[in-house]
C-alpha cells in the first residue's frame, strides 16, 4: 500500500488572478510558505482596505496552515479620471510670478507653462455609481476566490510530489526495520548465548547469588537486548503515516508527532544495541527519519 498523493497539500505555492470593469484592472497574486498556524499579510491600494475582512474571511475556507501573502494591484484607465485646475494652488502662484516678473523683468508666463507646474492642474476621479462601486467590490471578491482556488491547486501539486518522496522514505525505514529484525544481533538465538555468557561472567563474580535476585537481572538483561517491540512498533508508524497521508487535509502535524515516535523507537533501538551491525542500522534509521521529517514540514 503507498500513500495516496492526491490529498496531500503542501504549503508553499503561488497563484495570480487578474480581472477589471470599464474603469480599472487590477490582479491578485497570493503566496504561501510554511508555518505553524495560518496568517496572512495583505498590501492593499488606498481605498481597498475594506478587502482585508474578505480576505480574512475567505482563506480559512480554502487551507487550514501556512503563511500568506494576498497583494492587490489595480490600474485606473484613462477614462477613469478627468483633468480639473488646483485653483487654491493656482491663487498661491500668482504672487510669486508677479514678484519674479518685476525682479527680471520677464513677460507674463504662457498659461500651458503655468499649468505645467506641480500641483496646478491635477487628475480627480470621476464620481461613480454606487451600483459601479458595488458590481466592482463583487467582482474583486470572485476574482480573490478564484486566486485561493488556485493556490488550493497549485498545493496539491506540490503535495503530490511531497507524497512520493514521504512513501519512499517510509519504504527505507520499512527496509531498514526487516534488516535489523533479521540482524543476528536480535535473534532469540543470539540473544540466549549472550544472556548465558552474561550470566556466566555475574556467577563467576558473585557465586553465593540468590536465584531470585540472578532471575531478576537475567530478566533486566533481556529486557536491554530485546528490540523486537521497538521493531514492531516502528511498522506500525509506517502503516500510521501511510493511513494519514491517505486521508488527507490538514495532516502536518500529526506527521510531525508520528516522527517524533519514530525517533523515540530508532534511539531505543540504539541504545539497546551491543552489536555494530545492528547499531549501523539504527543510525541509518535516525537518517531517514531526519530526511522524513524534514519533507512533513511542508506538508499542511
Amino acid at each position: 500500500m503507498t500513500a495516496s498523493s492526491g490529498s496531500v497539500s503542501s504549503m508553499t505555492g503561488f497563484a495570480r488572478r487578474e480581472g477589471g470593469d470599464d474603469v480599472m484592472t487590477w490582479a491578485w497574486e497570493v503566496k504561501s510558505v510554511n508555518g505553524r498556524n495560518l496568517d496572512f499579510r495583505s498590501r492593499l491600494p488606498s481605498g481597498f482596505e475594506d478587502l482585508e475582512a474578505t480576505i480574512r474571511g475567505q482563506l480559512p475556507k480554502h487551507c487550514a496552515r501556512g503563511n500568506f501573502q494576498i497583494n492587490l494591484t489595480v490600474q485606473r484607465g484613462t477614462a477613469a479620471a478627468r483633468l480639473q485646475v488646483n485653483r487654491e494652488a493656482l491663487e498661491d502662484l500668482r504672487p510669486v510670478i508677479a514678484e519674479l516678473r518685476q525682479a527680471f523683468d520677464a513677460p507674463a508666463p504662457r498659461v500651458e507653462g503655468i499649468l505645467a507646474l506641480r500641483g496646478v492642474l491635477e487628475e480627480v476621479e470621476a464620481p461613480e455609481d454606487e451600483g459601479v462601486l458595488e458590481a466592482r467590490r463583487t467582482a474583486l471578491a470572485s476574482d480573490l476566490t478564484a486566486a485561493l482556488e488556485a493556490i488550493v491547486a497549485a498545493r496539491r501539486q506540490e503535495g503530490a510530489k511531497l507524497a512520493a518522496i514521504v512513501e519512499k522514505q517510509l519504504r527505507t525505514i520499512e527496509s531498514l526495520t526487516a534488516d535489523a529484525e533479521t540482524c543476528a544481533a536480535s535473534q532469540p538465538a543470539a540473544l540466549r548465548a549472550k544472556l548465558a555468557q552474561q550470566l556466566d561472567e555475574l556467577l563467576q563474580a558473585s557465586p553465593a547469588l540468590p536465584e531470585d535476585r540472578l532471575a531478576q537481572e537475567a530478566a533486566i538483561l533481556i529486557g536491554k537486548a530485546d528490540v523486537r517491540e521497538e521493531l514492531d512498533r516502528l511498522v506500525a508508524h509506517c502503516a500510521a503515516a501511510r493511513a494519514l497521508m491517505a486521508a488527507g487535509g490538514a495532516i502536518g502535524r500529526k506527521l510531525d508527532f508520528l516522527c517524533q515516535e519514530f525517533n523515540r523507537e530508532a534511539n531505543t533501538l540504539c541504545s539497546k544495541s551491543a552489536d555494530v551491525s545492528l547499531t549501523r542500522i539504527g543510525l541509518d534509521m535516525k537518517a531517514a527519519i531526519e530526511q522524513l521529517r524534514e519533507q512533513i514540514q511542508n506538508i499542511e
